[in-house]
């Protein structure tokens, strides 16, 4: 193989890896699963470049079959990924988790975005009687928790488009609208604060910070009960924002844009 085979085959691989993290973040973006059609119109590629890479993709498990019905979503390595990346931030905001819940007697959780969703990478659940009990590793909707709605706040207007995409699911009578969430993330961009009063599930409120940090953007999150949520509200954000403060201090931010 002489210099010229060499370049043409490298930038052929550099292709092909772009071609699948454009097909992953189509996929993650639409979290039921799309269609090859969908995901070809989505990416611009031809229905058989797709079916290849997506083929490529299922052997490794990041990306999954729906089943008889047809279609993909990521798979369940991809979260395998995000828990060994994030193996330094668990060991670096444990304690601070750990101080946080005590203090409040709450459960906390630390989650990091992974397309339309939240994936809480540790928590720590509250030993009150009347308390929110969730599981490392669960998915849930961005749009409609403050653990969310920090990290999207935080991100580009054009990427923040895509991630909420045209309509945005109803969870309860609370669950804010696409133009109404818009409107709030800009304000939870300037306070750094956000809040969750029984947007996704009735009965739960959350509130969270965004740590922005060396390894990343992060949200750091208070979940519990709303009959408790309105008397603490001050109390939560004044002690959220210092665990922000002293996580981002120990650990080192990296920018001066976020929250």
């Amino acid at each position: 193989m002489n210099q010229s085979d060499e370049n043409v085959g490298k930038a052929g691989g550099i292709q092909v890896i772009a071609r699948a993290a454009s097909i992953m973040r189509a996929l993650g973006s639409h979290p039921h699963g799309l269609s090859l059609a969908a995901i070809a119109q989505l990416v611009g590629l031809p229905r058989s470049t797709v079916q290849r890479i997506i083929n490529a993709l299922e052997e490794e498990f990041l990306v999954e079959a729906l089943g008889p019905a047809g279609g993909f979503r990521l798979g369940p390595a991809l979260g395998q990924l995000i828990n060994q990346a994030q193996t330094d931030i668990l060991s670096l905001v444990k304690p601070y988790l750990r101080s946080l819940a005590e203090e409040l007697d709450e459960s906390v959780c630390l989650a990091s975005l992974a397309g339309d969703k939240i994936y809480v990478l540790d928590r720590i659940v509250s030993e009150r009687e009347l308390r929110v009990v969730f599981p490392i590793g669960i998915n849930v909707p961005a749009a409609a928790t403050a653990a969310g709605k920090v990290l999207l706040a935080a991100l580009p207007d054009e990427t923040l488009q895509a991630a909420l995409g045209e309509q945005l699911p109803v969870f309860t009578s609370n669950t804010l609208g696409r133009k109404a969430l818009v409107k709030q993330l800009s304000e939870v961009r300037q306070s750094g604060f956000a809040s969750d009063l029984d947007e996704h599930i009735d009965g739960v409120c959350s509130f969270a910070t965004l740590l922005d940090t060396y390894l990343g953007y992060y949200s750091l999150a208070v979940v519990m009960p709303s009959s408790r949520a309105s008397k603490q509200s001050d109390v939560i954000k004044k002690a959220l924002l210092q665990s922000k403060q002293n996580i981002e201090r120990a650990i080192g931010r990296a920018s001066k844009k976020a929250p």
